[in-house]
């Protein structure tokens, strides 16, 4: 919000010389927040001048100019860049007569562009100076000619200060104003808050009697679908002026204001009501009453119905849209836009004055199904004082009279239907509690009364009635905010909460954490994805084998070509590989930990209830929102590319592939301290051959929680990746919930080991993992670990086999093992592989 000091001055006392630097420091006391500082790039000197006699003089190229003589000064005297006080000044405009006051901008002036001013030789003349137009000084868009005064009804002596005259020296503070607060939407609003911070007198100018109210002229509310039980239009306000005339000029000290508060003026009748928008915060519409086709009607729109509206777009409607409506059909958008037939033009002389409520949902919707911000819609969207639109009203039509030359007609309307603030309990000693300071009774009082409210004793503690134009203050802790706003935000301690004893961190959420600081310490660089993907890639790497995957798709994506929950983090992250690498990082080893969104087939998800902000939901509403929410398990995924340790001197680049997506599975789990497996797998995603299904032994069997390897070279080339791609991902909050909660150490055994090799020849078809397990198992408690060092396969076995060699320490706890004890265990061993795989010993 842009408020020009000038305006603001009116409604509050400020002191002699205030800055903008003032007025922030002032307002951003009471919780707004500083933007900017707004001027006109004006400067000096720019005086008023009389054209004492001028001289058309053609040219050859088919212009004619005037050569002018201008007073810049009194008779005698210097003018204000210390020169003569006539000038000889050349002109291209013809709309000015000898005696006209005009607006001179001498030499060292700056026009907004910028544009300096100088003594300059053109059309056979030093032009010592310039007459300057409207759209020049920044005042507005007019530039079929020069400025003349009189049309403004301004009759200065000659050498006055033309810019304090037209507003050009005004300035103004433009805060931020958050969505609770639309009061502050309005300079009323303003001089309000820079009261409750200085202490300042406020002149409300709602409070102002400035007309009677009319009669006579029909309004119908007719809102047959009202959204969430409000009705679209609470107050609805009309007026009727006669006889006005919309060619007069917009008086400069309005131009000035409203091109400070961001607003071009458009012609007097518009202004006026932009004025007055931005003067009390209530959206005015102005109505060319000789166009109006019978009554008003507020109601919905038909589906199928159309509307012109000002800006020349005509727009389909739609059942929630809240229209203005007359016997021909839809006029005009409520609260946001009004429509071309109605439109105030140069012939208008009727006029009809709104001043309305709308319901802030319903207008919002509006707003943004059509793409249509506006003024008013910013307004109506964060509430609108209810209470404000007869004085509203009556101001426009003061201005319509004074400034338009209109007459007051007794037609109008006044239709009211909202409902007054709802009094508010405040128990005893409920500010200090909220807030952590000691608020005496009579500061809280003074606080409460301050913005407005009316206050009661209460037995309990005080009753408050908010003020109409407070409509966020719904609840005690609310005006506890508002106590604490007056009374200063640093009189709040900076004081820590103590932690109670027994919270903090979550056995997952710990465990979470280990398993990405081990990641980060081994060298891997931690990401956050979108969580929004194709379809296609979920149905890639969601599921191992091809077919359509179950997702999520948003209502409203953010991208319409990425509409669904990821069900994977691999298409993330391979995004973000791309994109690294685009840059000149080849060497990746990225990981994610988050959240997957997986749908469980035949299952409707989502609601469309929206509890309510006022009160705490209960258990069952609680219940019903989260049986709306899909399954979202927490996944771990790394991606590498490039060199697993980069060339240095005396080593080449070593380049990443699955071993390294297997050595980050183990890592996971070993810092989970979940014995995880890699058996051979198949994964449309993954490369044949090179794809490891991560496996777990749990309750229930052997249950695969994630996959390993190298993408398929295909997926990694449509990603823009190297053919070599490797990648894992596992299914965090599976390992976590199979971890064991009470680890132990595992004590270290201080006997000597036997160690033995055993190298067993089975068929190429059988997975040396499952002989390692097989021989572990047959060999028995004393066998401490089995680990496999050789797979050969060549000349010295036999075709279509391998030789599998295998590193085995034996230990007992309680004596050191021979010889013979250690090849009885292995030998064993060798039996079980023998009976499942048909192992034999190599010869």
């Amino acid at each position: 919000m842009r408020v020009p000091i000038s305006w603001l001055a009116e409604y509050v006392d400020l002191p002699e010389g205030t800055t903008v630097a003032d007025l922030h420091a002032a307002l951003v006391k009471v919780g707004l927040e500083e933007e900017a500082e707004h001027r006109f790039d004006v400067t000096g000197p720019v005086v008023v001048g009389e054209v004492l006699e001028y001289a058309d003089e053609p040219q050859s190229n088919g212009k004619t100019i005037r050569w002018c003589q201008v007073r810049v000064a009194p008779e005698g005297q210097r003018s204000a860049d210390g020169g003569a006080d006539v000038r000889g000044i050349v002109c291209g405009a013809h709309n000015f007569a000898v005696g006209d006051k005009v607006v001179v901008t001498l030499p060292g002036a700056v026009l907004p562009g910028p544009f300096p001013i100088a003594a300059r030789k053109t059309y056979g003349h030093v032009s010592d100076g310039m007459i300057a137009s409207a759209r020049e000084l920044g005042l507005g868009d007019e530039h079929s000619g020069i400025l003349v005064l009189s049309t403004l009804g301004l009759d200065p002596e000659p050498g006055t200060d033309a810019l304090s005259l037209l507003g050009l020296d005004d300035a103004a503070v433009e805060v931020n104003v958050t969505p609770d607060r639309g009061y502050a939407f309005s300079v009323r609003g303003i001089a309000r808050e820079y009261s409750h911070s200085t202490g300042a007198t406020f002149r409300d100018p709602a409070a102002l009697p400035l007309a009677v109210p009319g009669d006579g002229f029909p309004v119908t509310i007719d809102d047959r679908a009202p959204i969430r039980g409000r009705v679209g239009a609470s107050v609805f306000v009309t007026r009727v002026v006669r006889g006005i005339d919309p060619t007069r000029p917009t008086p400069p000290w309005m131009a000035s204001r409203l091109r400070l508060a961001g607003v071009r003026s458009i012609s007097l009748p518009v202004d006026i009501t932009n004025y007055v928008m931005f003067e009390l915060g209530q959206p005015i519409h102005a109505y060319d009453l000789d166009k109006l086709a019978g009554g008003i009607v507020v109601r919905r729109a038909e589906q199928g119905e159309t509307l012109e509206t000002l800006d020349g777009q005509i727009r389909t409607l739609s059942p929630e849209d809240l229209l203005i409506t007359d016997d021909s059909g839809p006029i005009g958008l409520a609260g946001v836009m009004g429509g071309a037939t109605t439109e105030v033009s140069e012939t208008t002389r009727d006029v009809l004055i709104e001043a309305a409520n709308f319901d802030p949902v319903s207008i919002a919707r509006t707003a943004r199904r059509h793409k249509l911000p506006s003024e008013a819609s910013k307004r109506f969207e964060r509430g609108v004082d209810p209470a404000v639109a007869e004085a509203a009203a009556a101001r426009v039509v003061q201005l319509l009279v004074d400034l338009a030359g209109g007459t007051v007609d007794p037609l109008g309307s006044g239709h009211h239907s909202f409902e007054p603030p709802a009094p508010v309990e405040l128990p005893e000693g409920f500010v200090a509690r909220l807030i952590g300071v000691d608020y005496s009774a009579e500061e809280i009082r003074s606080a409460l009364a301050r913005i407005g409210a009316q206050v009661e004793e209460h037995p309990a503690g005080l009753r408050v009635t908010p003020p109409t134009w407070r409509p966020d203050l719904v609840d005690a802790p609310s005006l506890a905010e508002e106590v604490a706003r007056l009374a200063g935000y640093d009189r709040i301690p900076s004081v820590l909460p103590v932690a109670p004893p027994g919270r903090g961190l979550t056995r997952s959420q710990k465990l979470r954490r280990s398993v990405s600081q081990m990641l980060a310490a081994n060298g891997a660089v931690e990401v956050l994805a979108f969580p929004f993907v194709r379809r296609e890639q979920n149905d890639l790497f969601g599921s191992p084998e091809a077919g359509e995957v179950p997702a999520v798709r948003l209502a409203n994506p953010l991208d319409a070509e990425a509409p669904f929950l990821r069900t994977s983090l691999l298409p993330g992250l391979l995004e973000i590989a791309h994109r690294n690498r685009s840059r000149g990082f080849v060497d990746l080893h990225l990981f994610e930990v988050g959240a997957t969104f997986r749908p469980e087939p035949g299952i409707e998800y989502g609601t469309d209830y929206i509890p309510p902000i006022a009160a705490l939901p209960t258990r069952e509403v609680l219940a019903s929102i989260e049986a709306g929410i899909p399954p979202q398990p927490r996944h771990v995924a790394t991606v590498l590319t490039g060199a697993a340790v980069p060339k240095q001197v005396g080593q080449d680049a070593i380049p990443a592939d699955w071993r390294d997506a297997l050595t980050d599975v183990q890592r996971v789990a070993a810092s989970l301290r979940v014995p995880v497996r890699a058996v051979q797998g198949r994964h449309q995603a993954f490369h044949p051959g090179r794809t490891a299904r991560i496996v777990v032994d749990g309750p229930a069997g052997e249950e695969t929680v994630g996959w390993a390897g190298e993408l398929l070279p295909a997926v990694a080339e449509a990603a823009d990746l190297p053919a070599v791609v490797a990648a894992a991902e596992l299914d965090l909050d599976r390992l976590i919930a199979l971890s064991d909660p009470d680890p132990h150490a595992v004590p270290i055994r201080a006997l000597p080991a036997a160690t033995q090799d055993l190298s067993l020849v089975v068929t190429m078809d059988v997975p040396a993992g499952d002989v390692l397990r097989a021989v572990a198992e047959g060999a028995g408690e004393l066998l401490e670990d089995i680990r496999l060092v050789d797979d050969y396969r060549g000349p010295g076995v036999p075709e279509g086999t391998k030789s599998l060699t295998f590193a085995l320490r034996f230990r007992a706890e309680d004596r050191t093992l021979t010889a013979a004890e250690a090849t009885a265990a292995k030998l064993a061993g060798v039996a079980v592989a023998a009976e499942r795989f048909g192992a034999s010993l190599r010869e």
